[in-house]
């Protein structure tokens, strides 16, 4: 099943999204959005191809619809929104201007990112974000990215940089001089950088830093990646029989 969205979907809260036993493309039209909801579950859609959305006036509720810019272009965009679980399925935080996603917490583990992906794996406004044993293979422009000092903590990912000399590095701070993003905190500990892949730090040295254990899950090292991301995607399920 290929879903065309001609504008983007506002997902309402306590909702749940599940395409396991089932091929579920969402494609070639417009993409997600949560904005101000709660208790949203989505597991194994392939969301790829996704484009911007003209805007108009957009149902956001069952009983309201009202008019909307064009949307980003973006597969799933979140922000405001609390008890998120995306699952084998990145930008985090809406605006630079909304600095109440400084309260936001986000872990992205166990995930493949491929080749032929561009950007925004994540893309972080704000916030703390614990990227942990990731595989992440030729990316084109950049594979973690930041605006507005968002701290940034990678364990145990396997970065595979492609041939192309230009995009060898993992991080891009946008929107600041390097006198502003120095004090950002993003750091990289474990990781493996392969096919001369390197990660831009900045901020304060991990063994400064205190993070309890609901910040962070424990990392292995980036040599365990290929056992960690095996299975990761959507779930192979067949009708009447266990995923």
């Amino acid at each position: 099943m290929v879903i065309r969205l001609n504008q983007e979907l506002m997902i309402t809260s306590d909702k749940t999204i599940d395409a396991r036993g089932a091929q579920v493309h969402i494609a070639g039209g417009a993409g997600l959005t949560l904005q101000f909801v709660k208790n949203v579950i989505i597991h194994g859609i392939r969301i790829h191809d996704i484009v911007v959305g003209t805007g108009g006036m957009i149902r956001d509720s069952v009983d309201h619809y009202g008019f909307r810019t064009k949307s980003d272009g973006d597969g799933i965009s979140i922000f405001g929104s609390t008890n998120i679980w995306i699952d084998h399925v990145m930008l985090f935080g809406a605006s630079d201007g909304y600095s109440g996603d400084n309260l936001m917490q986000i872990t992205v583990a166990f995930n493949h990112f491929g080749k032929g992906l561009v950007q925004r794996m994540p893309r972080c406004r704000w916030g703390f974000v614990h990227v942990v044993n990731n595989d992440y293979t030729h990316w084109l422009m950049y594979a973690i990215g930041g605006s507005k000092n968002p701290t940034i903590i990678s364990q145990g990912n396997r970065f595979i940089a492609q041939d192309n000399k230009s995009s060898k590095e993992v991080t891009k701070r946008e929107y600041a001089m390097e006198s502003e993003w120095k004090d950002w905190n993003w750091r990289s500990e474990g990781d493996l950088m392969m096919n001369g892949a390197f990660f831009v730090e900045s901020g304060k040295s991990l063994g400064h830093q205190q993070f309890t254990r609901l910040q962070m899950i424990q990392a292995k090292p980036g040599t365990f990646v290929t056992r960690l991301t095996r299975y990761s995607g959507p779930l192979a399920c067949h009708e009447g029989k266990p995923c």
